[in-house]
C-alpha cells in the first residue's frame, strides 16, 4: 500500500493520472478495477481520500455518459443533481455556479451582476423566519439580526431584485 500525502509532488501526478483514466472508464470491469485501485492501493490521507472518491465518481459518471450517451446540457444536469444530493442536501433557497473563466468575455456580463429573482427573494424570506423561530437562542446575534433583516424585506448582500 502506498501511503500518499495531499500536498507531495507524487499525489499532483497521481489525482492528474486518476482524473485523465477517469474520463475514459466505459465497462463495469473498468470501473471496479479502478475503484478497487483507488481505495486499497494507498493510504490515503485527509485530502488524497476525498480527491479519489471524486475521481471514482466520474469515474461512474463516466462509465454512464460512455453506454447512454449524453449531451454538455445532460452532463450539466448530472452535476447540479450530484451537487444537489450530495453536499447541498438541505438547500431550500437554490444554487448559482460561477466560472470566472466568463470573466474573459464581454458577452457574459449578465452573469456577474447582483441580482436574483423574486422567487429566491421569497425563499429566503421564509428560511429566515424559519431559523429565527427554531433558534433557541443558538445563533449569533449578527445572525440574528441579519435574518431579521430579510424578513423585513432587506435584500442582503448589495444584491438586488430582479424585475420581470
Amino acid at each position: 500500500m502506498l501511503h500518499i500525502t495531499e500536498g507531495s509532488q507524487e499525489f499532483k501526478l497521481l489525482n492528474e493520472l486518476w482524473h485523465k483514466e477517469a474520463n475514459h472508464i466505459k465497462t463495469p470491469e473498468e470501473f471496479t478495477d479502478f475503484y478497487n485501485r483507488l481505495m486499497n492501493e494507498y493510504d490515503h490521507d485527509y485530502g488524497t481520500m476525498v480527491r479519489a472518491i471524486g475521481a471514482i465518481a466520474l469515474a461512474a459518471a463516466s462509465m454512464g455518459a460512455h453506454k447512454m450517451g449524453i449531451t454538455g446540457f445532460q452532463a450539466g444536469c448530472v452535476m447540479w443533481d450530484f451537487i444537489q444530493n450530495w453536499t447541498y442536501k438541505n438547500n431550500e433557497c437554490g444554487l448559482k455556479l460561477i466560472d470566472y473563466d466568463d470573466m474573459l468575455y464581454p458577452q457574459y456580463e449578465y452573469k456577474f451582476e447582483k441580482y436574483i429573482d423574486k422567487h429566491t427573494f421569497t425563499k429566503l424570506r421564509s428560511e429566515a423566519m424559519v431559523k429565527l423561530i427554531n433558534n433557541k437562542n443558538y445563533a449569533h446575534p449578527d445572525v440574528v439580526n441579519h435574518w431579521k433583516s430579510i424578513i423585513n424585506g432587506k435584500v442582503p448582500f448589495g444584491y438586488k431584485i430582479k424585475e420581470d
